[in-house]
């Protein structure tokens, strides 16, 4: 079984991708487990059919302790298995204490069944701190993919998200697999993502092009390989889901001093100083 954190800065599309990128393994006939580690709880709507999962907190704080495993997950398209851990009420608690007791749970019912070929942890943001670390810091995801674009805001958070699986390599035993361009149309994209990964001393294992099939997709709340199948877009996540499933380069991280991802800005245009 492998374990696989998807981390991003927030907007950047990590849950979109993770989507698209399970239904490609999935359609090759692995078996999937996605835990939604976002408190929005909407780490799954594609896979399932835009049904609203109720999440692990609010079945807890609806039903008590007693919880059956089948109220808190639920098939999608290609027979991925569906949890959204879900977050405390808005202005109270910590978001990332659901991500402990969402994983903790699942341990405890049965849910990391010996079938699974993946469990795909979609992570908030780029927090890499306190709960929303957890997939890492205590050894549950042992791959750490993030998804980032040619966008100045989108590198420095990922440069910041390798400084915590570095923090966290020895203790946890995670590794960077990749870095995944979910494209954003920059001038220069490919090179610059490219530049960026080998400065980390990783790979820049996948380039998803932009494509309006991903939005017309969404909106009748489906992944692109369950809703056309034959476009382009559902061959590029093929193609991703091809290369995370053959990845054989796992490395602990080099992150950049803020002076030198600069550097590698202006080298491509996208920073002027």
């Amino acid at each position: 079984m492998r374990q696989i954190a998807i981390y991003g800065k927030g907007g950047i599309g990590k849950s979109t991708t993770t989507q698209n990128l399970t239904a490609g393994l999935g359609e090759m006939g692995k078996h999937i487990m996605i835990v939604g580690c976002d408190p929005k709880a909407d780490s799954t709507r594609l896979v399932l059919g835009g049904l609203a999962q109720k999440s692990v907190l609010d079945t807890l704080r609806e039903e008590g302790e007693e919880v059956e495993l089948d109220s808190i997950l639920k098939p999608g398209v290609f027979g991925i298995r569906c949890v959204e851990s879900g977050g405390p009420e808005p202005g109270v608690g910590c978001a990332g204490r659901g991500i402990i007791t969402s994983i903790n749970m699942l341990e405890s019912l049965g849910a990391y069944t010996s079938d699974l070929d993946y469990v795909f942890y979609d992570v908030l943001g780029d927090v890499v701190c306190g709960g929303f670390a957890m997939p890492i810091r205590e050894g549950k995801a042992q791959e750490i993919y993030i998804v980032a674009s040619g966008e100045m805001m989108a590198l420095y958070a990922a440069n910041n998200i390798c400084k915590g699986v570095q923090k966290y390599a020895n203790t946890g035993g995670c590794r960077l697999g990749g870095i995944i361009c979910n494209s954003r149309k920059v001038d220069g994209e490919k090179e610059l993502l490219e530049a960026f990964a080998q400065e980390l001393g990783s790979q820049l294992i996948y380039f998803v092009p932009r494509d309006n099939m991903v939005q017309r997709a969404e909106i009748n709340k489906s992944t692109v390989i369950a809703f056309e199948p034959e476009c382009d877009q559902a061959a590029a996540y093929r193609g991703l889901a091809n290369a995370i499933d053959s990845n054989d380069m796992f490395v602990v991280p080099k992150p950049m001093v803020q002076d030198r991802l600069e550097e590698i800005l202006m080298e491509h245009g996208i920073l002027d100083i």
